[in-house]
């Protein structure tokens, strides 16, 4: 087999993240200021802002690695986060409590794919010279946090929009 075609794998899955990374970054940037007077307000725009520096690690990391960028699968990504959008919610005109869970759940999805984008880097770091090591264990361990932080803002949401609303205080027992 020709190099040309033991290296196309590693372009496919780096652009399939890429893709993935540029609707994360907007779907993140989105959220942040759907919320700008929540009590997350700050973490939101924290994690936006990180999302968006993973992306653009992603293209130095390909690009060092001589992997084309390409583009029209960017536009992808971010017409996927825009399609996300139209998602069945229980309303037609306005957000619903649902969209928060189903946006961060999506995102929480994109973070642990990420993850395990900078695990599968590093596996292939010790044989391939143009991987940095250490940056790669810093963008896993900031994925790890990113994950952390997402679940922590799940288990609170879930409860917040699932939770069955309270029984009438003046009914009686039904049988």
């Amino acid at each position: 087999m020709s190099p040309q075609h033991l290296a196309e794998p590693l372009h496919v899955y780096l652009n399939d993240h890429l893709t993935g990374a540029f609707g994360g970054a907007a779907l993140a940037d989105r959220m942040a200021r759907t919320h700008p007077q929540s009590r997350r307000a700050d973490d939101l725009r924290r994690l936006a802002r990180d999302i968006e520096q993973d992306r653009d690690a992603l293209v130095r990391i390909m690009t060092g690695l001589g992997v084309p960028v390409r583009r029209y699968r960017t536009w992808l990504g971010l017409a996927g986060e825009r399609l996300g959008r139209l998602k069945s919610n229980g309303t037609v005109v306005r957000r619903s409590p649902l969209s928060d869970l189903i946006e961060l759940e999506t995102l929480r999805t994109g973070v642990e794919g990420k993850a395990a984008l900078w695990r599968a880097l590093r596996a292939i770091s010790d044989t391939d010279e143009r991987l940095d090591r250490v940056e790669l264990d810093r963008l896993a361990e900031r994925a790890a946090e990113q994950a952390r932080t997402l679940n922590g803002w799940h288990h609170a949401v879930s409860a917040a929009v699932l939770a069955p609303p309270p029984a009438p205080a003046n009914t009686a027992p039904s049988l």
